[in-house]
């Protein structure tokens, strides 16, 4: 497969789990075939893992990208780092497709001068939203990471931790109070594309808010959005 183009217009692309559409999703491979096709952004996942360590996956568990019942939570970081992921195929593995750290993740994006979309996956403790913080900030790249999440605890957390930080909040549903949420904690708003229209974008943007729609990978659908003034697309596949 190849990247499809799309007249993207002033809309940013962000690579969801890094270019999964051609690499094996959320590894370096992925990141770094992201970073060469020239994606505006990076997307990525991150857990943390039963001793308190972070490591970088969509899933709760290792079943449909390792074919191990393993609940990355209730895992040893050790004991994740060993296991090799099937690739693209669903099958086949190879030696270093294997669960990325933070800092492989930031040290590619860093490299490439990419901006780094990092999703907080599941519920984290404000103490270790902070620990995220700190070591971004140790590798001098917060001022290039957005941090998005489905948990508002998450966010409502990290700004009270940094004033300054970008985020987003994802949301799949249509609730009211996603504008509200939004301007209250100067967050822009991830959202399925079903939910996309140019009415939503419109009073997102009379707010002040940017939005970034997932995951669209049609080229009819993205450029339609980007008629309407999207801000961001996150795609598997799509340039």
């Amino acid at each position: 497969m190849k990247a499809i183009k799309i007249k993207k217009k002033r809309c940013k692309m962000i690579a969801h789990r890094g270019l999964c559409g051609l690499e094996k999703e959320n590894t370096c491979s992925a990141f770094v075939a992201a970073a060469m096709h020239n994606y505006y952004g990076i997307e990525t996942d991150v857990h943390v893992t039963k001793d308190g360590k972070f490591i970088l996956c969509h899933d709760d568990d290792l079943k449909r990208v390792a074919g191990k019942d393993w609940i990355i939570e209730e895992t040893e970081f050790a004991k994740l780092r060993k296991v090799k992921l099937f690739d693209t195929d669903g099958k086949t593995r190879r030696a270093h497709l294997v669960l990325p750290t933070m800092e492989e993740y930031f040290s590619i994006c860093k490299k490439y001068k990419k901006i780094a979309v990092f999703e907080l996956k599941n519920r984290i403790s404000i103490d270790k939203i902070k620990e995220i913080v700190d070591k971004i900030k140790q590798m001098e790249y917060f001022e290039k990471t957005v941090f998005i999440s489905f948990q508002r605890e998450n966010l409502v957390d990290l700004r009270s931790i940094e004033k300054t930080a970008k985020m987003q909040l994802l949301s799949g549903e249509y609730s009211k109070d996603l504008f509200d949420f939004a301007v209250k904690y100067k967050a822009g708003l991830d959202v399925h594309h079903k939910l996309l229209s140019e009415e939503f974008i419109k009073k997102a943007h009379d707010l002040g808010v940017k939005v970034n729609g997932y995951v669209i990978n049609d080229k009819t659908d993205a450029e339609r959005y980007v008629g309407y003034g999207l801000d961001f697309i996150t795609t598997n596949i799509l340039i």
